[in-house]
């Protein structure tokens, strides 16, 4: 029986524990935090719930997979709701648009709310997505990154390459396809999936709202946290062992493959293979010895954009607000300022808070987030650099963090939620919070953004340069976001293979 250990308690490692151990490994998951979930976290105070990371599940298909590989369905585990509509946007000139749960609802809704043709746009430009998906999902998503070997398996016909158009950038897809600015300010947001400026990133992102309304946007009854206590819970079924408030200290190795991980307090758990479920910069930077084949991940990284973080205010709100949707963005008048400021270019050259960020909104209707009828509690996310003391932003500089708080509701307030008045109490998250709590170098929230045509292949793979070393988790292939994250553990569960 092959000794796995996992560092590393988020849905990655949690997903890579329970296919592993489903596959006859004896597997044991250490978590440095005294709870399972990583960026999936949970904020509870005077009855008002939060989920504090990812509020939205896509492709439910890839955890139905997941569930069903390891023992049972997903619905006997967590209560997976559709949302219909999917959400709703306010655009700076006051236009408000309501998106539908269903594909085939999105044209009319952007027609009535746009016009101009603004649906048959949309449709185009989903169209041509819906190819890019078609040759990319299984020989990119679902394999692994191989380098050379990744790129030729995407390069099988020059059909396919003119489909994905790896030299164009989202935005310039979206100037090609979308003549209403407001479909194009739609299309730049989905490049913040992946932590990434849409003036950057490769237009093939255009697959994430193509896949969004292809497959449904979902809620899990209870909060998306109960996602990774199920799938914490399957591993468990199937034999794996958790410890939590367990931090790792170093992978060890021994004649240059991995040989199992060295605890805090200077224990040693020997293992035949280590799946790391954490920040991969951190991993290559922190917990590895130095060797010419680490040292050119590394200069990978390096060479790479980190992502965006963001900062995140709890709000527990007096009374009810009418009308609200589950999910609600508030669009600034000037897109290109905030990716200036979050990424340090443009005039300033230098990251900086958002002066007149996007807003987003999370503020699900479900008891179980709230003390009574008549409250509710919001979470609220808006764009921000990483970390960075040493020539950034410092986000534990005196006072900065309830300063931009301010600023945030201030800004909801002008567009047309002002929620001031109501307010019991209000909780800020910021980017240092997000770099401790998880361990990601600055709180870089997908590890590196996918700025460039080459991002993805600069992205770590799955099977590190260490035999017997996997990667798991947001910041390593194919990416950031829930299904990418439970796609990483599949990818390892294949390489490992049966006991």
């Amino acid at each position: 029986m092959t000794r796995i250990v996992v560092v590393g308690a988020g849905l990655g490692g949690l997903s890579a524990a329970a296919r592993l151990a489903a596959l006859g490994h004896a597997v044991t998951v250490l978590e440095r935090s005294e709870r399972v979930g990583g960026k999936l976290g949970w904020f509870e105070r005077d009855g008002h719930a939060f989920d504090t990371g990812p509020s939205l599940v896509t492709l439910p298909q890839v955890f139905r997979a997941l569930f069903d590989a390891t023992g049972g369905p997903l619905d006997d585990a967590v209560d997976l709701l559709r949302l219909d509509p999917a959400g709703a946007v306010r655009f700076a000139d006051g236009t408000r648009l309501v998106l539908p749960g269903h594909r085939t609802g999105v044209p009319g809704a952007l027609d009535a709310a746009l016009g101009d043709g603004a649906g048959a746009q949309w449709a185009a430009l989903m169209a041509r997505a819906g190819e890019m998906w078609r040759v990319t999902e299984s020989p990119f998503l679902r394999s692994p990154l191989r380098g050379a070997t990744t790129l030729a398996r995407l390069a099988r016909s020059a059909a396919d390459v003119r489909t994905v158009a790896p030299w164009r950038t989202l935005r310039g897809l979206g100037a090609r396809y979308l003549g209403h600015p407001h479909l194009r300010t739609l299309l730049d947001r989905y490049a913040t999936y992946s932590g990434s400026d849409p003036r950057r990133a490769p237009a093939v992102l255009a697959t994430v709202p193509y896949a969004e309304q292809e497959f449904g946007s979902w809620y899990v009854r209870g909060g998306l946290h109960r996602l990774a206590a199920a799938v914490g819970e399957r591993a468990v079924e199937r034999g794996a062992v958790v410890r939590t408030g367990c931090p790792v200290r170093r992978v060890v190795t021994s004649g240059g493959r991995a040989a199992g991980v060295e605890l805090a307090d200077g224990a040693v758990l020997p293992a035949d293979v280590v799946v790391s479920g954490g920040d991969a910069a951190a991993l290559y930077r922190d917990l590895l010895p130095p060797s010419p084949a680490t040292r050119r991940v590394r200069r990978d990284l390096a060479r790479a954009t980190p992502s965006l973080s963001g900062f995140v205010l709890l709000l527990a709100l007096r009374g009810r607000t009418p009308d609200l949707a589950h999910h609600t963005v508030l669009f600034p008048d000037d897109y290109d300022a905030e990716f200036d400021a979050v990424f340090g270019t443009g005039r300033h050259a230098a990251p900086r808070p958002v002066d007149d960020p996007t807003v987003y909104v999370s503020a699900p209707d479900d008891p179980a987030l709230r003390p009574d009828g008549d409250s509710e509690s919001w979470f609220v996310l808006v764009n921000a650099p990483r970390h960075d003391p040493d020539g950034g932003v410092d986000w534990d500089a005196l006072g900065l963090a309830d300063r931009y708080a301010a600023t945030v509701l201030e800004v909801m307030a002008r567009r047309g939620l002002d929620v001031r008045d109501r307010l019991r109490w209000c909780v800020a998250r910021t980017p240092a919070d997000l770099a401790r709590d998880t361990g990601s170098v600055g709180g870089s929230i997908y590890g590196t953004s996918s700025n460039g045509a080459r991002a993805a292949f600069l992205r770590p793979g799955n099977a590190s340069p260490v035999p017997g070393l996997f990667l798991v988790g947001g910041s390593s292939h194919p990416g950031g976001g829930l299904p990418l994250v439970a796609l990483s553990a599949e990818i390892v569960a294949g390489l490992v293979g049966r006991a």
